[in-house]
């Protein structure tokens, strides 16, 4: 097997393991905080403890990135894969919330596995494989996130949280074993002096079309995680019952997941031929369409079929941003790209459930369908002013 077949393979399954690990406990984490007895404040506590990794992620992000550019993706895969399987087991034995919170600020400062398995698949895959191989990886997230919480259900069901937390731990364990064993980094050129974030930041700033997509994945993420806080009382006015919308709403988020793993592949192969930036502008203008059509849907089952259209359409969209990540960098500056990306990611993801439950509760669940469609289209206008040509980058040293 080609060295780039290999890494490519034996990282699908270490961000499919990792991912599957992250969703198998992080849905259940106010649950877990009911039994360790948490019983007042318990929806703020939930809140915190969701919010803090991304918090913590976005500031770390870069400072990752950087050590990346000087010593390789390898090692930080490695480094992250180590100190979530060190997270997890911990979690098993924690007895109060600030445990739980330390814990997952430290998950967040030190984790990475999945931006750095990215970026190794991003620069260590020939040319004009590029496109196939970062939707693969697209799919292995989308497996896992699909996988991930069955699986801790059902552990939580036979045993109990603290053991799916340790479950958790011992596969991403597995999953790091792997990459030492059999991922190689051919294509590394070390940067020649480690730089600060302030200088990742300065040097990003002079690269017109890396600043566009990081524009472009903040808002991209920002725009799709206002839904995720009211999905659930969406499908309740759909005619679902209470009891039964957190069961539909994981049924209709699996739905796009599934779209995800069926489509990517062919939209990576799609970008190969006719480049990052057309994909890209498909993906956004066809999600925001599709979100702004769910709203004419008024049972349950018309909307879920539109969902796995919406997928998979909307797939196509992350791995087109990391592919122009690539294309807009040069390769000693790769790292700090990919942590800026990873870190314009996280904004999105920590600000746009703020947005979209504030605005569900001043306006409707409605409202968010339309902002989400209207911003996605927004943001697709904004992708338009990507040079055709990526420019080749910065040289930072």
């Amino acid at each position: 097997m080609e060295v780039w077949k290999r890494n490519l393979f034996v990282l699908w399954i270490g961000s499919f393991i990792t991912s599957a690990s992250y969703s198998m406990v992080v849905p259940f984490l106010p649950l877990f905080l009911l039994q360790i007895g948490v019983h007042s404040h318990t929806e703020l506590w939930s809140g915190l403890l969701f919010s803090s990794a991304f918090f913590a992620g976005a500031l770390s992000s870069p400072y990752w990135g950087s050590l990346a550019d000087r010593y390789g993706r390898k090692p930080m895969i490695i480094r992250a894969g180590f100190v979530l399987f060190f997270v997890y087991i911990l979690t098993a034995f924690v007895t109060n919330p600030y445990e739980l919170l330390a814990l997952r600020l430290t998950q967040g400062l030190l984790s990475g596995f999945i931006p750095g398995a990215i970026a190794l698949v991003g620069t260590n895959t020939p040319e004009t494989k590029v496109g196939y191989a970062l939707s693969m990886m697209s799919t292995a997230t989308a497996t896992g996130n699909i996988m991930g919480p069955l699986l801790g259900g059902l552990i939580s069901r036979l045993a109990s949280h603290r053991a799916a937390f340790a479950s958790a731990g011992v596969l991403v364990f597995l999953a790091t074993i792997l990459v030492i064993l059999w991922v190689k980094e051919q294509n590394f050129v070390p940067a020649k002096t480690r730089s600060s974030i302030a200088d990742s930041l300065r040097a990003a700033f002079h690269n017109r079309t890396l600043i566009t997509v990081l524009s472009l994945t903040m808002f991209t993420s920002f725009s799709i995680m206002t839904i995720e806080p009211v999905l659930p009382l969406y499908i309740v006015d759909l005619g679902g019952s209470v009891e039964d919308a957190s069961l539909l709403a994981g049924l209709v988020f699996s739905l796009s997941g599934i779209s995800s793993i069926i489509f990517a592949p062919r939209w990576g192969k799609l970008a190969d031929r006719i480049g990052f930036q057309k994909v890209l502008m498909a993906g956004l203008l066809f999600g925001g369409l599709g979100t702004l059509a769910q709203l004419l849907f008024h049972e349950i089952w018309g909307f879920s079929i539109l969902r796995f259209v919406y997928g998979a359409f909307f797939c196509a969209v992350f791995p087109a941003l990391n592919g122009l990540v690539v294309r807009s960098t040069a390769e000693d500056f790769r790292g700090r790209a990919f942590g800026l990306n990873q870190t314009a990611n996280q904004i999105g993801g920590m600000l746009g459930p703020l947005a979209g439950g504030a605005l569900s509760g001043v306006f409707s669940v409605h409202s968010i369908f339309w902002v989400t469609g209207v911003l996605l289209l927004l943001t697709m206008g904004l992708g338009y002013r990507l040079k055709p040509k990526a420019e080749t980058g910065v040289r930072a040293g």
